[in-house]
């Protein structure tokens, strides 16, 4: 009997515990869950934060103890994910609100309200900056003198480069941006553009963007771009490991200057001063919004715990620790403090002009005028393993991907693709997407495996094909896609690696995202030949490979 109570026993435990968890209770009594997707831009000071309020077991007005579970996404990302009910977090919190406009004008295509309303709090504060190596900004006057995109459109047209100014050694002006149609900074800088171009600060309208003078003031400063990206923090990575001669200069947020001097300041790294300049013709506040959604997902529970932890991070202790890791307060009230200071290449007393943040119709204006007609065209040569072990799955999922791919790009790019196996073939050369486009597409459809692996020789050959008919004045890069080891190349991979690395150029040089497809890939080969050109190799399988490829395209 003893034992047949005991059985009872755990099994009505057991029956408990299931219903308290499909119903939302802890042991401790009811659980309400808070999720979060925010920019990785605030990711060091926000980790704590959740660490610390989770710990301290904080509860709803009915006792319901609330966790808080954060995702980290790129804004422009979440945003769209969000719209299309693929993301259903509680809280959204982007880098900026300047895309708040269009995201709420495509969720009333299908909702009747906005998907944000009014206006919510922001978190911290961070402008918008145009971060230069500070012997660069001194040489076109700064900090005396106020620079801003004019400075950077006539730097990247002068045919003397940084000689025009007394330092021929330096070449020619570098700068980096990411892509608009993937980061907020990216959508922020061409924005910014699109007001120099049409000098103003506010009330920017289609006229203006479809004004040829806007056209090719855009133009002129992307002339001088090495290539876009998805991540902010991944420029800020590059430059300062790389330094001047890969980027002159890159649009970055603030803080991320200011953790960089934190580090030269404090011996971490050798590298010489940045300096953060704030665009004379104005810039714009990476401010950071709570933005607890108005969407059917959401629940008053929730809203109520999203609401407890905005007060938690809003109190003063949270605020003053976002300083330290360079952000400004969203509280007035706190004085700006080390170390947003002049020593860690900030000035506190800017931005001295903001930019307003145009309507949803303009931006996307704003954005198509970017992609069509001022955005720097890519020379890109696609190196696809079409050998044995490439059959089945594999060579499925790497057709369909490579197609998807394609149409990422726009017409003015210029494509070739090179299969190899045992063999080298050219599927197509190197020339204008726009006139082949649907040819290239139904030859990579009929693409078959078979051979060995000649990795080393096809990248060669590629490189070889942009150094004699790339154009410099494009973003020249290669994308080599292999699932094995290379077995017949004649070409070593210590004698590639010094091929290709060969950064006279700096960041206007070739570069090399690879693609290691699959288990057997020999990824720290595929590591070495993109590092060398200061390119990203890529982890990937038939599942992934898509994502990847996609990830790929916001370089160019």
């Amino acid at each position: 009997m003893k034992t047949k109570s005991f059985l009872l026993g755990v099994m009505l435990l057991l029956l408990v515990l299931t219903a308290c968890s499909r119903g939302g209770f802890a042991l401790g009594g009811k659980k309400v869950t808070v999720t979060i997707v925010y920019g990785s831009e605030k990711e060091a000071w926000l980790i704590p934060q959740v660490e610390t309020f989770n710990a301290e077991k904080r509860k709803t007005a009915d006792g319901a103890v609330i966790e808080v579970q954060i995702t980290s996404m790129g804004s422009l990302e979440s945003g769209e994910q969000i719209v299309a009910g693929t993301l259903n977090p509680t809280v959204w919190s982007p880098a900026s609100s300047a895309y708040v406009p269009v995201v709420n004008a495509a969720w009333r295509q299908s909702h009747a309200d906005d998907l944000v309303v009014g206006t919510p709090k922001d978190l911290v504060l961070s402008p918008i900056v145009i971060a230069m190596w500070r012997p660069m900004a001194e040489a076109l006057g700064w900090p005396d003198k106020p620079l801003g995109w004019g400075d950077i459109a006539a730097l990247a047209t002068s045919t003397e480069g940084w000689g025009g100014y007394g330092f021929p050694e330096w070449g020619s002006f570098k700068l980096g941006h990411t892509h608009p149609n993937f980061s907020n900074s990216g959508i922020l800088s061409v924005i910014a553009e699109a007001y120099a171009g049409a000098g103003k600060q506010r009330g920017l309208t289609l006229e203006d963007v479809h004004d040829p003078q806007v056209k090719a003031f855009m133009a002129e400063v992307e002339s001088s771009i090495i290539h876009y990206g998805e991540s902010t923090g991944f420029f800020a990575t590059r430059m300062f490991e790389r330094g001047p001669s890969y980027l002159s200069a890159t649009v970055l947020y603030e803080n991320l200057v200011v953790e960089q001097q934190t580090k030269v300041l404090n011996n971490e790294v050798v590298q010489i001063p940045v300096a953060a300049i704030y665009p004379k013709e104005g810039t714009f506040w990476s401010n950071h919004p709570y933005i607890i959604l108005n969407a059917p997902w959401v629940t008053d529970e929730q809203k109520e715990a999203a609401q407890l932890f905005q007060d938690f991070l809003l109190a003063r202790p949270q605020q003053l620790k976002a300083m330290e890791f360079g952000f400004r307060p969203a509280d007035p009230s706190i004085p700006l403090s080390s170390p947003l200071d002049a020593q860690h290449g900030v000035d506190p007393r800017q931005p001295q002009t903001v930019l307003e943040v145009p309507s949803a119709e303009v931006i996307t204006a704003v954005q198509e005028l970017w992609r069509k007609e001022a955005k720097k065209p890519v020379d890109l040569v696609v190196v696809m393993d079409v050998s044995g072990s490439m059959q089945g799955e594999k060579i499925n999922a790497a057709r369909k991907s490579l197609i998807d791919f394609i149409s990422l790009l726009d017409d003015r790019d210029r494509l070739q693709i090179i299969l190899f196996s045992d063999e080298l073939v050219t599927l197509t050369p190197l020339s204008p997407l726009g006139e082949k486009r649907q040819e290239v597409l139904q030859r990579v459809g009929g693409i078959i495996e078979s051979g060995d692996t000649r990795l080393y020789d096809a990248v060669d050959m590629a490189y070889e094909a942009l150094r004699t008919d790339g154009d410099p004045a494009h973003i020249r890069a290669i994308v080599a896609l292999s699932d094995g080891n290379d077995t017949v190349s004649k070409l070593t991979l210590e004698a590639l690696v010094q091929k290709v690395g060969n950064l006279s150029e700096g960041g206007s040089a070739t570069k090399v995202f690879t693609i290691g497809f699959g288990a057997n890939a020999d990824k720290q080969v595929l590591t070495r030949i993109a590092e060398a050109t200061g390119a990203k190799q890529y982890d990937s399988d038939p599942n992934t490979i898509q994502k990847i490829y996609a990830e790929i395209a916001t370089f160019f």
